[in-house]
């Protein structure tokens, strides 16, 4: 009697649950993929290069490269800054 119960118990759930994973399995099906053409422009940003120079007198020079002049212009803000040179 107990095992008839639980069969049928078991048979109530998984008939409970079933609408549940139908559902789930349409909305899986009707999902585009789409892509974005702005994403797919932007490239990677590449960091300013910096060569420290140090003089015999202890002062310091240095040679910046970098793609962006703006990126390059605040390094050297930074570095004028962290030497104490202005």
């Amino acid at each position: 009697m107990a095992k008839k119960i639980t069969i049928l118990v078991l048979i109530a759930l998984f008939l409970g649950l079933l609408p549940y994973y139908v559902l789930s399995a349409e909305q899986k099906q009707s999902f585009q993929f789409s892509q974005d053409r702005q994403i797919q422009q932007i490239k990677s940003k590449k960091p300013v290069k910096i060569k420290l120079h140090r003089t015999q007198k202890g002062e310091y020079s240095w040679d910046l490269t970098g793609d962006n002049t703006d990126d390059v212009v605040q390094a050297d803000r930074r570095l004028r800054k962290l030497l104490k040179l202005e």
